[in-house]
């Protein structure tokens, strides 16, 4: 009998992009990049392209709940990470889920407003991800504008961005990673991690010309990925932030727009 090779299991918990840049389909690419067998939980329905969200159709949570199941009774993850929860119901749902002793690396991806504008997260669902979701996540990675409305005051500096990860850490018991690659007046992206020990600071060179939507996911993607290739957490976040730094220098064109490169991993 042929022995075939194991590949490890992750699964991403978030919403569905049509136009393939975003959600649960740069999450599938991310994995499938760095060897990993990608599952997936739906949320929501997104009718988008590059140019922005045209309508939003949320799952139910008991549809969220039984595709997690469907997944830990026979594919367990060695790693999760979400998206896209949109509501309330739906983010109280997967806390339960990962409150019932799920030991594994769980990554929020805070996701809360398109760079579009549209909003993504529901204002009733935001105290929910705070006092529910974030004290069982290993890492949560929210952007200038997310990290902003988890601390309640805007970020203007990587002093501010320091700040925050430290707050956010404790406050909510879990590492923090604060991207600040919406920092004006910067020469480069600047992210901040901190986990209550290590510190790092992250760096690359902003690329010009190229439209990011996207990144955030792929960004957390590649964390959940390397954590189920048995990367510690530290280690796993300095390879993503590498990953995804690739992904945009190698954008490629699809349809007239830029979208990321998921298939060059370093």
């Amino acid at each position: 009998m042929t022995r075939r090779a194991k590949i490890p299991v992750a699964l991403t918990i978030a919403g569905s992009d049509s136009g393939g840049g975003a959600g649960i389909q740069a999450d599938l690419k991310t994995f499938a990049a760095l060897g990993v067998h990608g599952t997936s939980a739906i949320t929501c329905v997104t009718a988008q392209n590059p140019k922005g969200v045209r309508g939003i159709q949320a799952c139910s949570p008991r549809i969220v709940r039984r595709q997690i199941e469907a997944v830990f009774d026979e594919l367990p993850p060695a790693a999760v990470k979400t998206g896209m929860l949109f509501s309330k119901g739906i983010i109280l749902t997967v806390a339960r889920v990962f409150g019932r002793d799920k030991r594994v690396p769980l990554i929020v991806d805070p996701v809360m407003v398109a760079t579009s504008g549209a909003r993504l997260l529901q204002s009733s669902a935001v105290a929910a991800l705070g006092e529910k979701l974030l004290p069982l996540a290993t890492l949560v990675t929210p952007n200038l504008d997310e990290a902003a409305m988890l601390v309640g005051r805007a970020l203007k500096s990587v002093d501010d961005l320091r700040t925050a990860a430290r707050e956010i850490q404790s406050r909510y018991g879990c590492a923090a990673l604060v991207k600040g690659g919406h920092l004006r007046g910067l020469k480069e992206a600047v992210d901040i991690f901190f986990d209550g020990r290590s510190e790092l600071l992250l760096t690359a060179p902003f690329v010009r010309g190229v439209v990011t939507h996207g990144t955030g996911c792929t960004f957390s993607a590649a964390i959940a990925g390397y954590l189920a290739r048995g990367n510690g957490l530290v280690h796993a976040v300095e390879l993503a932030k590498r990953y995804v730094t690739n992904a945009i220098a190698r954008s490629v064109m699809a349809g007239g727009h830029t979208v990321l490169n998921n298939f060059r991993e370093t």
